[in-house]
């Protein structure tokens, strides 16, 4: 077979989305255990609009870099060459984030291989991989569609089932409360629905809401006309509370999650898109928070490749097709860029490589 000798690629000097540039370097090559993969579709998540502006800077365990670098973490691709027994040459895969974290709790060692960030990331026509930190795709469905499951679909099936035993997906019955209709919140719209969960989702676009209705919401809330959403959530639960939380929001939403959690409820800490610093008018103790409900106030950081393939297995016995909402091309990454971090997409943004 023969192999192109150049990699187009995306680079990032972390100084703001204007000022990424395509470039071109070697075609790499796999050592022992590696295979190199051409990549069709890579998803866009927040996290690499911070990225590129400079702005991920909250985990001290991921190391500095300061050379420009391929941004993105989330692809779906056909193994060119192997030199690993774990796969074959054309077979489609996917990749996972921190590309050590196999099974497991994440730890501090596992951040300094996210793609990405501190790793050479997925938005280039070539890379090699280490053949454990890939996991197989799903045949129904489309390149673009598996693209959006290493991040975001694996963080919303953390926040339903990351504190359950592995191979023992649950949900039926429970209550959970997802905040916006970004790409975690739609992922785990369905996912909550597939596993037998009533599901209420908030967003700020009555248009974005009838979408979310459209894919099995049970409830809405409109958080603009609706401002005190918390208070809604009691009288939507008969004054219990939900079960689990996707908290996406930070600084604005954390306390109204206190407040309508369940007794005994998960708070997944998820997102920080009203902010990253707390306003100064409430200081009530986290402590007496959690305390007040028997609250678990939980932190997500994606999962490892176990869970993914858990995930993976659902996703095809209940054939759940992962919401795209809008792709573009490979030259087009920047706008696509720019789009997600505008804020109104339904689902996921994705870049089509090949």
């Amino acid at each position: 077979m023969s192999l192109p000798t150049q990699n187009r690629q995306w680079l990032t000097t972390q100084s703001g989305i204007s000022n990424i540039a395509l470039s071109s370097s070697s075609l790499p090559s796999p050592g022992p255990g590696e295979v190199l993969v051409k990549i069709h579709a890579v998803s866009l998540n927040y996290r690499d609009t911070e990225v590129i502006m400079g702005l991920y800077n909250h985990h001290s365990t991921t190391g500095s870099q300061s050379s420009a670098l391929v941004p993105c973490s989330d692809m779906c691709g056909t193994i060119l060459l192997s030199n690993s027994p774990r796969f074959k040459t054309g077979e489609k895969v996917l990749s996972i984030f921190n590309q050590t974290h196999l099974k497991g709790q994440v730890k501090a060692e596992h951040m300094k291989h996210g793609l990405g960030f501190p790793l050479d990331g997925v938005l280039q026509e070539y890379r090699v991989f280490d053949a454990e930190a890939l996991v197989s795709k799903p045949p129904y469905l489309s390149d673009e569609e598996a693209a959006t499951l290493p991040i975001a679909g694996l963080t919303a099936w953390m926040a339903v089932n990351g504190m359950r035993t592995l191979g023992q997906p649950g949900g039926k019955g429970e209550k959970v409360l997802i905040q916006g209709t970004g790409g975690v919140a739609i992922s785990g719209l369905q996912i909550a629905k597939a596993s037998g969960a009533e599901v209420i989702i908030t967003s700020s676009s009555d248009e974005k809401l009838e979408l979310a209705q459209n894919l099995g919401a049970d409830k809405t809330i409109n958080y603009k006309t609706n401002p005190e959403w918390e208070q809604e959530v009691l009288k939507m639960t008969d004054g219990e509370g939900v079960d689990i939380i996707f908290e996406n929001g930070g600084a604005q939403t954390l306390r109204k999650s206190f407040d309508c959690i369940a007794f005994g409820g998960l708070i997944n800490c998820i997102g920080y898109l009203s902010g990253k610093e707390d306003a100064m008018g409430d200081r009530t103790n986290t402590n007496v928070l959690a305390l007040r409900r028997n609250v678990t106030l939980k932190g997500l950081l994606n999962g490892p490749r176990e869970r993914l393939e858990e995930m993976l297995k659902f996703y095809d016995e209940k054939k759940i097709n992962p919401v795209v909402d809008r792709v573009f091309s490979f030259e087009e990454a920047k706008e696509g860029f720019e789009y997600l971090f505008k804020g109104g997409h339904f689902g996921k943004v994705v870049v089509k490589v090949d």
